[in-house]
């Protein structure tokens, strides 16, 4: 399985929004319609560990769309720095932009694979810290039929968006599809108790759901720096792949 890439400006309320595309391809056969999976970044957008990232998904057999989640504060192709000001930019802009234009996103996002070519129609989502909260941010949309979020951030406190009063979490009875939450036990963002927080809203709530903790620190899928480990992400991986060929591909 090899893997294809490609880009475009969707169309979106707050302008066009950067999409980075990547697709499965099986040299010497016909290529078919597949899944299509919207992987949403850290808040450094499409730094080159993500791009790997969507690139490993893409070989498991799904179309993915990779959206630049700043692109009506930032020009087309921004990267964040690993550092601090990326840090503190990237943190700043995640406060400033509507929940109702983040949903919008996610609208856009869909229906653009929903309408791609490579696309059988059948939608997930997967996510990363902040992208994290956005993919369960996007299974709240009726088609999206599997998100996997690892260590998504805010979604316990509801800090996020202008105003920082997300209602995310208080609507886990709205998500249809199927949810794997992934989460570091060292991690400082999702503490214990925000943990048990997010657990307790999505059993109250009914959610199909699978949990998984780990011991390791946040940002452990990200393939560079300290808190990369090399062992969980596999095994992450390996949950994603399990999640998306039960709901997607069956």
């Amino acid at each position: 399985m090899t893997v294809t890439d490609s880009v475009a400006d969707l169309p979106a309320p707050t302008g066009p929004m950067r999409t980075y595309f990547y697709a499965p391809h099986e040299p010497g056969r016909p290529a078919v319609p597949r899944p299509g999976v919207v992987l949403y970044s850290e808040i450094f957008q499409q730094t080159p560990p993500v791009r790997r990232l969507a690139v490993q998904v893409a070989s498991l057999g799904y179309l993915v769309a990779v959206p630049e989640v700043y692109h009506a504060h930032e020009p087309a192709g921004c990267v964040l720095g690993y550092d601090d000001p990326g840090k503190n930019r990237g943190n700043a802009l995640k406060g400033i932009i509507p929940m109702a234009d983040f949903d919008a996103d996610a609208r856009a996002a869909v229906d653009a694979l929903k309408s791609h070519p490579a696309c059988n129609g059948v939608i997930g989502a997967m996510g990363i810290c902040l992208g994290g909260h956005l993919a369960f941010r996007a299974a709240l949309l009726p088609e999206v039929r599997a998100t996997a979020c690892f260590y998504p951030t805010d979604l316990h406190t509801g800090a996020l968006g202008r105003g920082g009063g997300a209602d995310t979490l208080a609507r886990a009875a709205d998500v249809k599809g199927e949810l794997l939450m992934v989460f570091g036990r060292q991690d400082p963002h999702v503490p214990a108790a925000g943990r048990r927080a997010i657990y307790d809203a999505l059993d109250a709530a009914g959610a199909w759901f699978t949990w998984h903790e780990f011991n390791a620190a946040h940002a452990f899928m990200r393939d560079e720096g300290e808190r990369y480990d090399p062992a969980v992400a596999r095994l992450g991986m390996g949950l994603v792949a399990d999640l998306f060929s039960r709901s997607l591909a069956g």
